[in-house]
């Protein structure tokens, strides 16, 4: 989804960041930074793909509560918060079927590297977001498994200890958490439950998603 709106909306950024030299994440940072928590309103469901079993295969990407205040710095922001929720949502799945609490949140992947992307994940979480040292964390996996087998450490726990360290951690904004906590559940939670029935005749009338 982030891919798609940079190809879509974020050809100014893209060639901003290489005459300035630049990661394009640090200006997409800007887009986020200059909206604030929640997106004034704007809510994402971010079923961009079709579902299989959840949410369905009729699942389909939407966006509410459009106004005129709301730009493309305020669709990528909303990008985000609704991967978040999502997340979140399947966190709180976790949770439930295995009796186990989740404390502790660690991000890895291309989305860690924005730091933006890892505040707000933080504030609708309600749980600091722990940021490893280096985000190609499967490359990391694959180096680990390779120093237990040459020898190199005696186990797993003694090469995940010796290899692995957390680098910067973003604690949750009080204030943005709350804002994060009614729109989660107050819409997020509803959306897809009041917009399955518009997907089906969307899914019926067009095919599409096939």
């Amino acid at each position: 989804m982030v891919s798609w709106f940079k190809q879509e909306f974020g050809l100014r950024e893209m060639q901003r960041a290489k005459e300035l030299g630049v990661e394009p994440e640090a200006l997409f940072d800007e887009l986020v930074n200059s909206v604030p928590a929640g997106s004034m309103g704007l809510m994402l469901q971010p079923y961009w793909s079709p579902g299989i079993r959840e949410p369905g295969l009729e699942a389909k990407g939407s966006i509410i509560g459009f106004g005129d205040v709301h730009t493309r710095a305020h669709i990528y922001r909303a990008i985000l918060e609704g991967l978040a929720y999502a997340l979140r949502q399947g966190k709180e799945k976790i949770e439930k079927r295995s009796g186990t609490k989740i404390t502790r949140l660690r991000v890895s992947g291309g989305g860690s590297q924005s730091d933006a992307a890892m505040q707000l994940t933080a504030d609708i979480f309600g749980l600091p977001a722990e940021r490893p040292h280096l985000y190609e964390t499967s490359g990391l996996g694959a180096a680990i498994n390779c120093a237990v087998g040459l020898g190199l450490y005696a186990d797993f726990p003694t090469a995940i200890k010796a290899m692995t360290r957390v680098g910067q951690v973003f604690a949750p904004n009080p204030e943005a958490q709350r804002t994060y906590q009614q729109l989660y559940s107050q819409v997020y939670q509803r959306m897809y439950k009041q917009l399955k029935p518009l997907y089906q005749s969307i899914r019926k009338i067009t095919g599409y998603p096939a």
